[in-house]
């Protein structure tokens, strides 16, 4: 009689979760050797890794933290739910597959056994190899299970699906929007305001295909998929941005993978809110676009932070929506401040602006981690309660 599949035990939780303490001593130390490792004996998979992030290091420092929060949380796992859903969806739009999971389980655990000799036994192995196949059991269940919803909607794929550039718009001094429609000239599958759409392209010079999410900005149409995209110039110039900017003409085609993202525009009548700084704008055009079409009559609050009106995108599409909604409009400028109302100097300060639905409003959140961390302090400190105010996050996971 076999004697079956070894389980996870308790005595295997509490194993995993006294080596936390050697985790965070060792910090990303570990994560930097485990893509190391990753990168020179499986070199396939940085096709789905955004070597950017490789660069700049946030990628290990988000790997170092979820698997530390794991490891926390192994006998709680339902405390763990919220970022479980972000990164399923975000790995649905990178085409994760069932086949990647034990890639990265033995390099994880090859990494531990490396790094830790003295301390990670063979008993401790054991138990680490069983609590990585239960989390990568609960990624597989809830990928697939979004693959399957895809899939079987209306205008729904599975894994990639060829789109030509349709057309493109200069909406600000860095933002151009780039609008795709399908090849084969079928319907697309509908999408939430709010979500994105993982794109892959092949920049010429780049060794591996490269995957990157941009946020929808426009509402759910049927026949097209439209983003918005900054162009990156920072220390080290964004590979897919500025060629989306530059190397990406209409008539060229790109494959999409089908709209995934967990933070959405939730339905109700409630006054709205809608807070962005710089390119966190996209997923709130995408909402603002479906409330005009929807609801014109909803209260919206639409507050916005950018450098100067030259990098302000949408600005004149917004004014002209206001004309047809319940639509108030709010910018802070660093510089140029125009003499209009709405328009403001320095820094977003919700306290100027006495007409917000404090009480009972819905507010959603993106821009930059520390322009949300201080626009939720504001709120919060206005009494907003925490469970009305939802945000998105760019890139690896973090929190507030």
């Amino acid at each position: 009689m076999s004697a079956g599949k070894p389980i996870l035990t308790q005595h295997h939780i509490d194993l995993v979760k006294s080596t936390v303490p050697l985790l965070e001593q060792a910090g990303t130390e570990i994560t930097e050797y485990f893509y190391r490792r990753l990168f020179r004996d499986n070199p396939e998979v940085q096709h789905i890794f955004n070597m950017s992030n490789q660069h700049s290091g946030r990628q290990q420092f988000a790997l170092f933290s979820a698997i530390a929060a794991y490891a926390k949380h192994l006998d709680t796992p339902e405390l763990l739910l919220a970022r479980v859903e972000r990164i399923a969806h975000k790995h649905s739009s990178m085409n994760i597959q069932p086949e990647h999971y034990p890639i990265v389980g033995h390099h994880l655990i090859a990494t531990l056994r490396e790094l830790l000799p003295q301390q990670f036994s063979a008993e401790i192995e054991q138990a680490w190899g069983l609590a990585y196949q239960q989390l990568a059991d609960i990624f597989i269940a809830r990928e697939q299970a979004i693959y399957t919803d895809n899939a079987t909607r209306p205008g729904g794929w599975q894994q990639g699906r060829r789109f030509v550039l349709a057309e493109t718009r200069i909406e600000s001094q860095w933002v151009k929007t780039l609008v795709f429609k399908p090849v084969d000239g079928a319907a697309v599958v509908a999408y939430q305001p709010g979500q994105y759409i993982g794109i892959e392209v092949e920049p010429p010079g780049c060794e591996y295909r490269e995957i990157r999410q941009y946020s929808l900005s426009s509402a759910s149409q049927n026949d097209r998929y439209q983003i918005s995209v900054k162009r990156e110039i920072n220390d080290r110039p964004g590979i897919v941005s500025n060629y989306l900017h530059d190397g990406l003409h209409p008539g060229d085609e790109v494959t999409l993978y089908a709209p995934a993202g967990d933070f959405y525009l939730q339905s109700g009548e409630q006054p709205l809110v809608l807070v962005s700084a710089g390119v966190g704008l996209t997923p709130m055009q995408a909402m603002l676009e479906t409330v005009a079409a929807s609801q014109p009559q909803r209260a919206v609050h639409y507050l916005h932070a950018c450098h100067n009106p030259a990098q302000h995108s949408f600005r004149q599409r917004n004014h002209n929506l206001a004309r047809d909604m319940n639509l108030s409009l709010h910018c802070w400028y660093q510089s140029e401040v125009p003499d209009q109302p709405g328009c403001y100097h320095g820094y977003m300060d919700i306290s100027q602006l006495d007409s917000l639905p404090l009480d009972d409003g819905e507010f959603y959140l993106c821009g930059p981690l520390a322009f949300m961390g201080f626009a939720k302090q504001q709120l919060l400190a206005a009494g907003v309660d925490a469970e009305r105010i939802h945000y998105e996050v760019f890139g690896p996971h973090q929190d507030l």
